[in-house]
């Protein structure tokens, strides 16, 4: 019987190659592919709606990397299991990680942007894993009768095959960071026309007493998808099909884009799951084409009510057809982010941008297929729950001081954001321990798409404070007092800040 030591290290060692194996595959064929990519991805598909809103108000933009540490130490775990229920024959061992090796087949079998050649990679993780387990295990099993050089070769083997099974999940990886996808953005940068971009007029934000910059940079701008690794496309091989209820069937590739009209728009983004006071909120420059202007190109039939759009990893969304077609909206098929082409993880090629309406109905990135069509089509978040329309609420946060913060009693400056995409604010008042409203100073409007920053200074005495704030948008709305959770439309209510003044 092996001892219970020797036996969990041949199973994490057989895991591991079966993992390297299955990176570095991957990293030829297609990242999505990835055993561990595709289970991951089918657990944020499966997972229910109160278990994904709570990874996203824990962890935020991290609750990718948080989920990819968790099923590491699931499979750690299993992996000493295995080896543990192997102390006398290698095969239960064996079958735990032919079960693991099924279970990645079957993920990447169910995903609906892969083709059945996508096996190849969990395949060969289930092969390698269990030949590894088996070899090791009989390495191991002659151990305690072995000489010391048939000791020293088990111990040679392990470290040989720890060292193959690092140097292949560093390879998959290296591969699956798309390097042609990566040349390729690059090569976009001097593809794309030059657009006037409209200039940050001075006094757009209030940096300077606790506000975001007015610009997100895109290294900052939050990212929320169900996509665990970002699909890496080439613009020379990106086409996109805009077909259904339309007079024309459109086919364009990502240089007939680019020779149309292009125009350059700040647009505030916000995720239906942003809690109040929360940060899922970014602005960036977007450069793109005119959504509204291939709608009417292809001619949309009476009766359509959607534009239904599809990414390359297969995620589906829903943009209500009769935003789209404002004149004054501004929807975008956008190319490029902040002065540059978007980034992979925002996108590239090209993505959906639609001002007022929250991401999940109007920010598809990865765009390849739009379809007009009826709300009988039912995409990837209202059928688990969401609504169909998704305007984005009127809202505003306090940014300084933050929660829980000690400052001087006194003029106390108080300052933060205010967003009501698609109608403007108008007005943001802010007060302290539920006495008078103040009216806070606004920064300079730029559009009604994007945020505005706002600041106001209240006189503290020593003591606890709660601070809260309101916005009043454009038509005269004034933000609800109510608390409303983020599901099925967004959350309501006022951000409140407890601080201390000394």
């Amino acid at each position: 019987m092996l001892p219970r030591p020797r036996a969990a290290a041949v199973g994490l060692l057989a895991t591991a190659a079966a993992l390297g194996t299955g990176q570095l595959v991957a990293g030829v064929l297609s990242a999505r592919t990835s055993p561990l990519v595709a289970v991951g991805n089918t657990v944020i598909d499966l997972v229910p709606e109160p278990v994904k809103e709570l990874a996203i108000g824990l962890f935020g933009t991290a609750d990718k990397v948080v989920l990819l540490a968790g099923m590491t130490l699931v499979i750690a775990v299993l992996a000493v299991v295995a080896g543990l229920l192997s102390r006398r024959s290698w095969w239960p061992g064996a079958v735990v990680i032919g079960a693991f090796g099924l279970l990645g087949v079957g993920a990447v079998l169910s995903r609906p942007d892969l083709g059945p050649d996508a096996v190849v990679a969990p395949l060969a993780s289930l092969v390698v894993g269990v030949v590894v387990f088996a070899w090791l295990h009989q390495l191991a099993f002659l151990e305690p009768a072995a000489v010391d050089g048939e000791r020293r070769r088990f111990l040679v083997t392990s470290a040989l095959v720890l060292l193959g099974a690092g140097a292949a999940g560093l390879g998959g990886g290296f591969l699956q960071r798309g390097g042609d996808a990566a040349l390729s953005r690059q090569a976009a940068a001097a593809r794309i026309p030059a657009v006037p971009i409209p200039p940050v007029p001075p006094g757009a934000d209030f940096t300077a007493s606790g506000t975001p910059t007015f610009l997100t940079a895109n290294r900052d701008f939050y990212r929320v998808d169900t996509a665990l690794v970002a699909p890496q496309l080439r613009a020379e091989d990106w086409r996109l099909r805009l077909h259904g209820m339309v007079g024309r069937e459109l086919v364009l590739g990502y240089d007939d884009l680019l020779r149309r009209r292009l125009e350059a728009r700040p647009i505030t983004l916000t995720c239906v799951s942003n809690e109040v006071g929360g940060d899922l909120i970014s602005t960036a420059t977007f450069v793109g084409v005119p959504v509204r202007d291939l709608l009417l190109e292809a001619g949309v039939r009476p009766g359509a009510q959607q534009l239904f759009t599809t990414s390359a990893d297969g995620y589906t969304a829903g943009t209500p057809l009769d935003v789209l077609l404002e004149p004054d909206r501004g929807a975008l098929l956008a190319v490029g982010m902040n002065g540059e082409p978007l980034p992979a993880e925002h996108g590239f090629p090209v993505r959906l941008v639609v001002p007022g309406l929250y991401g999940y109905v109007s920010a598809t990135k990865w765009l390849v297929d739009a379809e007009v069509t009826t709300f009988d089509r039912v995409p990837y978040w209202p059928r688990r729950g969401w609504a169909r329309q998704a305007p984005v609420k009127t809202q505003s946060r306090i940014d300084r001081p933050r929660p829980g913060a000690s400052v001087p009693a006194g003029r106390v400056v108080v300052a933060g954001i205010a967003w009501a995409q698609h109608t403007g604010v108008d007005r943001v008042e802010v007060r302290a321990d539920g006495g008078a409203w103040r009216t806070a100073e606004l920064a300079t409007d730029v559009s009604r798409d994007t945020w505005r920053m706002w600041r106001a200074v209240l006189d503290l005495r020593p003591g606890e404070h709660v601070l809260e704030c309101r916005a009043t948008d454009r038509a005269g709305q004034v933000q609800t007092a109510q608390r409303r959770p983020v599901l099925p439309d967004g959350a309501t209510g006022w951000h409140q800040v407890r601080i201390t003044c000394t």
